[in-house]
């Protein structure tokens, strides 16, 4: 943990990543695939861990700053220490924060009247709460390697160093810190609940479908995405804002269309937004039980064409990979939680 020490006290931080990894490994077979959603399993975490664990967890916005993850990571920066665990490089705590760095993350959370990177509860919710700014900066950069890399490279060697090499920078240390939390992830997992995403191979809707999964946990950025990949987004004085603010033109991303202008392209080359996409795709009409994999699904608030506003991928199963809105990344959900059922419009094949 040396270079995080020296790096972040001079600069100021599967669940997603493996399955990203799995949808890749999918796509390059052109097969059905079925998986286990991972759930935290904390039976391997000491007990007064867990709570706060599982505390940090749900209050960051970001579903890859999972319990799993947390626990990975104290286990390879203290292994579950706690009290005055120090670093030769003078950082301490469970998560092994300096103390200039946890001035910025941590508080007074086991309400004991003071906020110490030696406290269980102060240092677990202080990490929590740098890895989900670590992992929101990782979303916005567009650098490869994916959003938990990013971010744990981040706390071990600095954003700073992150930005530096467009990446997980070069160092034999974070590189190696990557690579064993990632890993042991698993050993803080349980199987739940079955999740299926159907990527059958041949043709261009399959072909369609394998390249959109390959951006899962992509941000969804307003008027962002090129058939290139993601692209930084733009707010027009009704969307890609949150919370009062222009989150769209600090994201790199895809929105609903540009995603699935991204999949077909360079087979078919479909225009620009989800209206005009189904303008070119309406020769060819879809039921709802007649939906193949690599379809293309439509939601208009008035039930015309210039009414559309939303498009999805059928991904089989009665679910939808798609782009959903601001704040939130590509994801495969259920139809009927994708957009209104009241607002479903119909489906296309191109």
């Amino acid at each position: 943990m040396d270079v995080k020490k020296v790096v972040l006290g001079a600069a100021g931080a599967v669940g997603a990543l493996a399955l990203g990894l799995l949808l890749v490994v999918a796509a390059v077979l052109g097969m059905t695939m079925s998986f286990e959603q991972p759930r935290s399993n904390l039976a391997k975490v000491p007990e007064e861990f867990r709570r706060w664990i599982a505390k940090a967890a749900a209050a960051c916005e970001h579903p890859e700053v999972s319990e799993s993850l947390l626990a990975a990571q104290l286990k390879q920066e203290s292994g579950f220490r706690t009290g005055q665990v120090m670093s030769p490089a003078g950082a301490g705590g469970p998560a092994q924060f300096l103390a200039g760095t946890y001035e910025t993350y941590g508080r007074d959370e086991d309400g004991n009247g003071v906020s110490s990177r030696f406290d269980t509860g102060d240092a677990v919710m202080a990490q929590g709460r740098m890895m989900c700014s670590l992992v929101g900066q990782a979303k916005k950069s567009g650098y490869p390697g994916g959003p938990v890399a990013l971010a744990l490279a981040g706390y071990n060697a600095g954003w700073g160093a992150v930005q530096q090499y467009s990446g997980v920078p070069p160092y034999a240390e974070t590189q190696n810190y990557v690579k064993v939390i990632t890993a042991s992830q698993k050993d803080f997992e349980t199987g739940g609940e079955d999740v299926q995403l159907v990527a059958s191979g041949g043709g261009t809707n399959g072909a369609a479908l394998k390249r959109a999964a390959g951006r899962l946990g992509t941000p969804y950025a307003y008027g962002g995405g090129t058939p290139g990949g993601p692209s930084r987004g733009f707010c027009d004085g009704a969307n890609g804002y949150r919370d009062g603010r222009c989150l769209a033109s600090q994201t790199v991303g895809f929105d609903c269309s540009s995603l699935t202008q991204y999949a077909y392209w360079p087979s078919l080359q479909l225009p620009r937004t989800a209206a005009a996409q189904y303008g070119a795709t309406s020769d060819r009409p879809v039921s709802r039980d007649r939906l193949e994999p690599g379809d293309l699904m439509f939601w208009s608030r008035d039930g015309s064409q210039s009414g559309i506003y939303h498009v999805a991928l059928y991904a089989g199963g009665d679910r939808v990979l798609h782009a959903p809105r601001t704040g939130r990344d590509v994801e495969v959900v259920d139809i009927a939680d994708a957009m209104p059922a009241r607002e479903y419009m119909g489906a296309t094949r191109p």
